[in-house]
């Protein structure tokens, strides 16, 4: 690199070596449409080269006309279906199906598939002029075989601006009714990056644009650790990482996702849609999990400690979705099922519906919504991924004694919350294949809510009473662990410390904007108990539920709840910081 790296032009050069140098192409300005808004010369010749067959046939039909008849279908149905869509699942043209890219299998069971992969060219253009009404251009524009997934605007400290100009200038200067920042049309995301740092968005609406970060963090906090040296940047591993061919696809293929919600507003439904890219941690603790998953098989145990504001329901179901379908370094796929355990009173309803979106396929995601027999059919029938609460998943022991030689992924929410000891322990009983009588079975609801009192016990009930289970995978998600959960679950380190297998503080969601810092705006409230003995003979008790049940006794008694009232109208008068 060259001393002017305070240019950005430098910077921008630096990006594209980089990235033509771990096999990207560098695409021409020129050839990119106003009009259509992508490079029909690249798609056309992807097409051409990657289904020839296909295309003769085309041919057959439109005569000279084939490949404006086909560059006129791609541009309907994006207009309809969308990228994603169309990028995933190609379009179809007179009875002929064509695909707009390939991806990367998850085995190397059908080597045809991995010679697909290879026909991908992807292609970073520099100063696209998008517009056909003003001679404005985008710094850097990132395409898959010719349709553009990514924008991108640089910036240079050097030169007195950050990322945050970047960002202004996507709000005021980028109009989203152009057709290349058109919501879901064309690109799927859009990037700023300087030196230091790297944001992002799914959708632009000018002032009201909101842009989450895409750093790695640095000592627990927001930002990006040093350079390793005066050549390189911050946020170097954007593009050497993050947009390295088999990263930046799986990317496409596997994490950006179009998620729809429902709503009624006076009797009439409304439907709302956001596409979701993840944030760096997301695709970093799925990454690694999915990793090492691959290479120890079932039968260890992971904690995630990851803050409020980090986005755990989708990394969740990022996670669920990518064990699903993971096969070991020999081809064998290493877990029958994966079952998502949550809290019904907080992420139930959420989690199920993030999960279920991601796949459309029959058979693949079932949420338990009924009753213990709809359950028991989904594990005999092997369904891959399983959502349900614990007081549902006891009912379905007897099955699952049944159906030997399984192995399973458990992903637990909230490791410390919901889920109680000696219910859990029967859940690990039952994928172990150890035997519970029907009429045991029958009582587990009501014990799971008797032991929700001990809800900081339930690990040690699962680890300690039965042990390490070969077949059984655990991904225990916390924002806070107790001391007993990181025994249990956390690995050792070079100290002999138990540590989560990722952290995701709350400190850097403090400084990301995600979570508000309560210590800046709090006043000291005090209260005091007093409570008298009077059984002379009282037999002792267990001095934390009794903790429990005195604060719970105290917290509602008439007395004491006008503090609720100081505290409500504390909190409605502060206002949440403004997202980046």
């Amino acid at each position: 690199m060259s001393n002017s790296i305070h240019l950005e032009s430098t910077f921008e050069s630096a990006i594209i070596e980089g990235l033509t140098s771990i096999g990207w192409f560098e695409g021409n300005a020129d050839d990119f449409c106003n009009d259509l808004s992508f490079d029909k010369k690249a798609i056309l010749s992807f097409i051409q080269t990657s289904q020839p067959k296909e295309w003769e046939l085309l041919k057959s039909y439109y005569k000279e006309e084939s490949e404006n008849k086909f560059i006129q279908r791609l541009f309907k149905e994006l207009d309809l279906r969308g990228m994603l869509d169309v990028i995933r699942h190609g379009i179809t043209d007179s009875g002929i199906k064509f695909k707009l890219a390939y991806f990367k299998p998850d085995s190397g069971l059908n080597p045809d598939t991995q010679r697909q992969y290879g026909y991908n060219r992807h292609y970073v253009t520099r100063q696209v002029f998008f517009s056909s009404k003003n001679n404005k251009s985008i710094d850097l524009l990132l395409s898959l075989n010719g349709l553009p997934v990514a924008t991108m605007e640089l910036k240079n400290h050097f030169t007195g601006q950050r990322v945050s100009d970047a960002i202004e200038q996507y709000k005021t200067s980028r109009d989203p009714k152009e057709l290349l920042f058109q919501f879901k049309k064309r690109a799927l995301v859009h990037f700023t990056v300087d030196p230091d740092e790297v944001y992002f968005t799914t959708k632009l609406e000018s002032f009201g644009t909101k842009f989450f970060p895409f750093n790695k963090g640095y000592n627990n906090g927001a930002g990006n650790p040093p350079a390793k040296d005066y050549t390189t940047y911050r946020s170097s591993y954007f593009w050497e990482d993050i947009l390295s061919i088999d990263s930046w696809t799986e990317i496409i293929a596997r994490y950006i996702h179009l998620q729809k919600e429902e709503y009624q507003v006076e009797g009439k439904k409304y439907y709302k849609e956001t596409m979701l890219f993840p944030r760096f941690h997301q695709l970093d603790v799925v990454r690694k999990l999915i990793a090492d998953a691959k290479l120890n098989g079932s039968g260890r145990r992971y904690l995630i400690e990851h803050s409020a504001g980090s986005g755990k329901s989708n990394s969740i179901a990022w996670l669920a979705y990518r064990l699903s379908s993971l096969y070991d370094p020999f081809d064998k796929k290493i877990f029958d099922s994966i079952i998502v355990i949550t809290d019904r009173n907080v992420l139930d309803q959420q989690l199920q519906n993030t999960i279920y979106q991601f796949e459309h396929k029959t058979g693949v995601v079932l949420r338990i919504e009924v009753d213990s027999k709809q359950l028991a059919e989904a594990i005999t029938n092997g369904i891959s991924i399983i959502i349900t609460t614990l007081q549902k998943f006891p009912f379905a022991l007897n099955h699952l004694t049944e159906i030997p030689n399984r192995n399973y992924a458990v992903i637990i929410d909230e490791a410390h919350s919901s889920q109680g000891g000696e219910a859990s322990r029967k859940m690990t009983e039952a994928l172990v294949g150890k035997n519970i009588s029907l009429e045991e079975s029958e009582k587990v609801e009501s014990e799971i809510e008797t032991s929700f009192a001990d809800e900081d016990d339930y690990i040690r009930e699962i680890i300690q009473k039965r042990g390490p289970q070969k077949n059984i995978s655990l991904f225990a998600f916390t924002a806070t662990p107790k001391s007993k959960t990181l025994e249990v679950f956390g690995y050792k380190d070079s100290e002999g410390k138990p540590r989560p297998f990722h952290l995701y503080s709350m400190r850097q969601a403090i400084e990301e904007g995600f979570i508000i810092d309560v210590l800046k705006n709090y006043t000291t409230y005090e209260t005091y108990y007093r409570f008298c003995k009077t059984i002379e003979d009282d037999p002792s008790l267990n001095k934390r539920k009794a903790t429990k049940a005195i604060a719970r006794f105290a917290s509602f008694h008439p007395t004491n709840l006008p503090s609720i009232h100081i505290f409500s109208d504390s909190f409605s008068i502060m206002q949440p910081p403004c997202t980046k």
